[in-house]
């Protein structure tokens, strides 16, 4: 399915499209493999994430995921929902307020907050929360390329 249902192809909205207030969303439930795959990827071995005795003696008293794993969601729902596919990452200021564990579903929701036309710029408010728990807060700064008139029919 396409970013935008009003395109033709792949590419998401284009700055034109969008509006302050827009938002989307992305909800993923964490597994075991999801943490043990980020571990090998990022190279994140920290045994608060991997083993669950080490972690017991922390302060969260148990394994949590890496947070950068719950803040990609927001990357997921950027670059595949709003602005979606097109859209380039500038800015992100990330704060995170709590714990995720393993079988919790992350819900990350973004929300455009000002549309800065002069400089070509898109800010949005985003979100990722277990229940009704805000675990990860962020602002974020996008370019988001203009609707080539070339192409218009």
């Amino acid at each position: 399915m396409l970013a935008n249902p009003e395109s033709d192809d792949i590419h998401g909205y284009y700055f034109e499209d969008l509006s302050v207030g827009m938002s989307a969303s992305y909800a993923k439930t964490i597994t075991e493999t999801d943490i043990v795959l980020f571990a090998g990827i990022s190279g994140d071995v920290n045994p608060v994430h991997l083993n669950q005795e080490f972690a017991s003696d922390t302060m969260f008293e148990g394994r949590i995921a890496h947070g950068m794993l719950t803040a990609n969601f927001i990357s997921t729902v950027l670059g595949t929902k709003l602005p979606g596919p097109g859209c380039i990452y500038l800015r992100q200021d990330l704060r995170f307020l709590a714990p995720v564990r393993p079988g919790d579903t992350v819900h990350a929701q973004i929300t455009i907050t000002e549309i800065d036309a002069e400089r070509k710029r898109v800010y949005a408010h985003t979100v990722c929360r277990v229940g009704d728990v805000s675990v990860v807060e962020s602002d974020a700064t996008l370019f988001v390329p203009k609707r080539d008139k070339s192409k218009a029919a």
